[in-house]
């Protein structure tokens, strides 16, 4: 058996250090006084992050301790298990104890291939912070990064309601196209605050993402011409941090009850990405040319929505391949 490895070796998707008592912040720790609190609150879940490597260990063994079991809407959806994916499918899955347990998971290195990554999902829902992983049988080493893809939105964006953290869009993105997603993804928040802005601009990326809307819509309402200047500034902020990175600017997809429903300021759904691509378009006249635009609008079905809102496992795996060519096109 090989000696433990420093777990903070094999991590991804986590661009800040601990603090503020949480060990995979997804948004700046330093910072979380000036974040609203629901963003601040679903920054805590280290959705994405994983643990990605290579080599010809027969097992993948790791040492955690989770925080909390209370999963909130989505269940057991949000992640409850430590699960390997390798070639393109997943490989083992353990479900984890409240509080110090340890996993032992095979690796797939003797059907894959040592030098195929191995990747490691966490059980986000229920906040764990890795202790240890060690390769039994054989060695690991961590995996060679992809391209970082710096992923900023809403509740599809982290998941809802897919049925465990690597079923969403992306995770099957990432792993498809060799990205390793920084998934800044805040569920019920993400309306393009400028503190998100300044965020996003603090961080290395290679290729940017920005797909919120919805919670403009509904949880804080937009009007049209506020959606146009916010989209505008939170992308005049980004640029300042990220002169010359592509960016790919989503709008919102299905939602049904809000597509022709005038929100308390007058706009719809429709209005809402209207007014994101208006933005879009004023920046590429002042100049940017490295901004791109990908609607959401009949990307899903009705049926994709299990809950009317969230896509389950099916409506990921749409998105994944409307969303990550235009992703990885940006790169170049």
């Amino acid at each position: 058996m090989k000696r433990p490895e420093q777990p903070e070796a094999f991590l991804r998707g986590c661009a800040w250090p601990a603090g503020a008592g949480v060990a995979y912040p997804r948004a700046d720790p330093s910072d979380f006084a000036r974040l609203p609190i629901d963003t601040w609150g679903t920054a805590q879940l280290p959705v994405t992050v994983r643990l990605e490597l290579v080599g010809d260990a027969e097992t993948v063994e790791i040492e955690y301790v989770t925080i909390t079991d209370e999963l909130g809407y989505r269940g057991p959806g949000a992640g409850t298990k430590f699960a390997l994916w390798r070639g393109g499918a997943q490989v083992a899955d353990e479900a984890v104890v409240l509080g110090e347990g340890g996993v032992r998971l095979a690796s797939g290195a003797a059907t894959c291939g040592a030098d195929v990554p191995a990747i490691v999902y966490l059980p986000e829902g229920m906040k764990p912070r890795v202790l240890e992983v060690r390769g039994i049988g054989g060695s690991i080493e961590p995996a060679a990064r992809g391209p970082r893809w710096v992923a900023y939105g809403d509740s599809i964006l982290e998941g809802w309601v897919a049925s465990g953290p690597a079923r969403a869009w992306p995770a099957i993105a990432a792993r498809e196209l060799g990205l390793d997603v920084v998934n800044l993804g805040y569920a019920g928040s993400a309306r393009g605050e400028i503190v998100s802005a300044e965020h996003v601009a603090s961080i290395r990326a290679d290729v940017i993402s920005i797909s919120h809307g919805t919670n403009c819509w509904t949880r804080t309402p937009h009007s049209f011409d506020q959606m146009v200047a916010n989209t505008f500034a939170f992308l005049e902020v980004v640029r300042q941090g990220h002169p010359d990175t592509p960016i790919v600017l989503i709008t919102p997809v299905l939602r049904p009850d809000a597509e022709s429903t005038p929100n308390r300021l007058g706009a719809t759904l429709a209005d809402i990405r209207r007014a994101m691509e208006t933005a879009v378009r004023r920046r590429v006249d002042d100049g940017d040319t490295r901004i791109t635009v990908v609607s959401g609008e009949g990307r899903l079905r009705p049926e994709d929505l299990p809950d009317g809102i969230h896509p389950g496992d099916a409506g990921h795996e749409t998105l994944a391949a409307a969303f990550g060519p235009a992703i990885k096109a940006a790169l170049g």
